[in-house]
């Protein structure tokens, strides 16, 4: 592990045969990303093509995938899950003169290029790119191999992490893991499953989370929002859940400095259904029977972490719940094309100030965050609420027990009747009386219905920062069904106000 002599990020593997060199390509893999350029180098014969076949079969999840050497093409172009990719080989090339002739300045934007070669294109390689460097060892075996990683400009902190994540799987006994980038959603965290000595776990990749500009009172959107900065929270839910006999993931190697931990691989059976996905109720249902248990108990604030760690659930408070609803007027609005003045904009801090009130004063329990389809496996070998594992509660408060309950049942990925919505309230309501006759039923449904109300209109403003900011539009997709959401929360006469505003100054969300 050391800076590489140009300035960038390197690290060295010995490679002993060609297994290993297929793990250090599944390193590599899990972490590359849209618009990458990854250059290989080395003699002939040093094991260029070699490795570009089996990375391109990797990230096709195809091991038949034809992969032809592109030395008389030039270039080979694939259609692959995540992005499209050019495997190019300039040996061929008399100079970068011929770079243009190739039409690399016609390929779609997010195209990953992967280039043999690359001292044909001396001087006209981008700044920001990684190497993978290959050389032959005439005293070693045939199959072996030196590698040199190096990452260049922007992709050096790309490398670095790939190094840190082979030490880490090495120190836990994973180095010899076959690994699997997962697809995820809009966080900021990776997965990849590991399969060791025919056995699945989860790699979890969640580097400390850098703070962004300050956005109020000197203080980033994340510290307000009580945004978990690293992994310790994640760990400490999870193993406070799983003392209370929840299926949260297991726990099997975990490097809090770093970000990352080997969990329990769950599955992948989800709490919904078919194409489009829509609720199984009668997984909803064990999912609302969950959170009544959980509610009904005594959870405490502070959580263990090790020996001599222990961690301090935030409070979901005011300023929390503010800063998450103006997303709205932050992001949704503008791009609809509406512009609130300051008086206005006022309006609806107050209002929402007010509505919240009965919601800061509710009894308080843990509140997981993100308690939805995406976040919810079935696991029907398990009995009773156990049968639900949860899998995202890493940004989890102390607050109204409401919460959670409007995050499932008004969840914004996949429709939930307003029918089904309305029969898990009450089946939630029921359990909490039946363990607690002193239950306050109407205060819980205000409750529930202000903050089913708030969630959506943070989605909505998550939504479309997603589209506007960070180039991801197919999240609004989801657009209409979370207008519909809203319509059916701020229907309850405590939100007439709110009702009126939304009314007002947002136009109906039919399309988007």
């Amino acid at each position: 592990m050391f800076p590489s002599t140009s300035g960038g990020y390197s690290f060295v593997a010995a490679l002993a045969d060609e297994e290993a060199t297929r793990r250090l390509m599944a390193d590599i893999a899990g972490l590359i990303e849209p618009g990458d350029l990854i250059t290989l180098s080395g003699d002939l014969g040093a094991g260029k093509t070699t490795f570009a076949r089996a990375l391109i079969r990797h990230l096709a999840g195809d091991e038949t995938v034809e992969v032809p050497s592109p030395t008389f093409t030039l270039m080979q172009a694939y259609k692959l899950p995540r992005f499209a990719l050019v495997h190019a080989d300039l040996y061929r090339l008399s100079g970068p003169a011929e770079l243009a002739e190739l039409g690399f300045d016609d390929l779609a934007a997010g195209t990953v290029m992967l280039l043999e070669w690359p001292d044909r294109a001396a001087g006209y390689l981008p700044a920001d790119r990684i190497d993978v460097a290959f050389t032959l060892s005439p005293l070693e075996e045939p199959d072996f191999r030196n590698v040199r990683v190096t990452g260049y400009g922007a992709l050096a902190a790309r490398v670095e992490r790939i190094d840190v994540i082979r030490r880490f799987l090495a120190r836990a006994g994973f180095a010899e893991a076959a690994r699997r980038r997962i697809e995820g959603d809009a966080s900021t965290r990776s997965y990849e499953r590991l399969t060791l000595q025919g056995t699945s776990y989860i790699l979890m990749n969640s580097p400390r989370r850098p703070d962004g500009p300050p956005v109020r009172d000197g203080k980033p959107y994340s510290a307000i929002a009580h945004l978990a900065e690293d992994v310790t929270p994640f760990l400490a839910m999870a193993m406070a859940l799983r003392r209370r006999g929840l299926s949260a993931p297991a726990i099997f190697a975990a490097d809090r400095a770093q970000g990352l931990a080997v969990l329990e691989d769950l599955g992948d059976e989800l709490v919904v259904a078919g194409e489009p996905p829509t609720p199984v109720e009668a997984r909803y249902a064990i999912a609302t029977d969950l959170l009544a248990t959980l509610h009904a108990q005594k959870l405490p604030e502070v959580l263990p972490v090790e020996p001599g760690v222990e961690y301090w659930l935030p409070r979901y408070d005011l300023d929390a719940f503010l800063i998450e609803v103006e997303l709205l007027p932050d992001w949704l609005l503008p791009k609809l094309g509406v512009e609130l003045s300051a008086g206005v904009r006022t309006d609806y801090r107050a209002l929402w100030r007010d509505a919240l009130l009965p919601a800061l004063s509710a009894p308080p329990t843990w509140v997981l965050r993100d308690y939805h389809s995406p976040n919810l496996l079935w696991l029907p070998e398990r009995e009773g609420i156990a049968r639900l594992g949860l899998l995202d509660f890493q940004d989890a408060l102390i607050g109204p027990a409401a919460y959670d309950l409007a995050s499932l049942l008004q969840d914004a990925r996949v429709e939930v009747p307003e029918t089904m919505e309305i029969a898990l309230l009450s089946r939630y309501i029921r359990a909490r009386l039946k363990a607690d006759a002193g239950f306050d039923a109407p205060a819980f449904v205000r409750v529930y219905a202000t903050l089913a109300a708030q969630r959506t209109s943070k989605i909505l403003g998550i939504f479309a920062r997603l589209d506007v900011r960070d180039g991801k539009p197919q999240y609004l997709r989801h657009i209409p069904r979370l207008w519909a959401y809203l319509q059916r929360a701020l229907a309850h006469p405590s939100l007439a106000a709110l009702n009126k505003w939304y009314g007002t100054h947002v136009p109906a969300l039919k399309t988007i």
